[in-house]
């Protein structure tokens, strides 16, 4: 699969290949930097409902709220709705497909996919990889 690269100076955040390798374990690096899918059913993201809030685990920057996550049945933790301004949208035609691919507004790292097949209100779908998202329980 051929690697997706923004031109420099596009995020606010910006790492070299070896400062994000120091940073992120390897299944992040390989989800947030370089576009790969964690197999479905492995991310224990999916089935906490606690309230709190996702945050990408590049950079930090709050993408989810507890509150719009839903139990999707795919093996990856969903939500309807992001958080105004965190995320950022491209088409991805990777894969004989074409795809709504979801990545962090602030460093661009590739969380997911986002389809329209989601619960109301939105009727979104937010289909994210777990490795590149970090929860915080909220109140503790």
């Amino acid at each position: 699969m051929a690697t997706k690269t923004a031109p420099a100076g596009t995020y606010p955040v910006e790492k070299t290949e070896a400062e994000w390798r120091q940073l992120l374990t390897g299944d992040q690096f390989a989800v947030l930097r370089k576009h790969a899918t964690e197999r479905a059913g492995t991310s224990p993201l999916d089935k906490i409902y606690d309230a709190g809030t996702y945050y990408c685990a590049g950079c930090g920057n709050p993408l989810f709220d507890s509150e719009t996550k839903f139990n999707s049945g795919t093996g990856w933790p969903s939500f309807y709705d992001a958080k105004e301004g965190a995320i950022g949208t491209t088409t991805d035609r990777s894969f004989f497909m074409t795809r709504t691919e979801v990545h962090c507004a602030k460093c661009g790292g590739h969380l997911g996919h986002v389809f329209p097949d989601g619960p109301r209100p939105t009727g979104q779908r937010y289909c994210m990889n777990g490795v590149s998202l970090k929860f915080e329980k909220r109140g503790g």
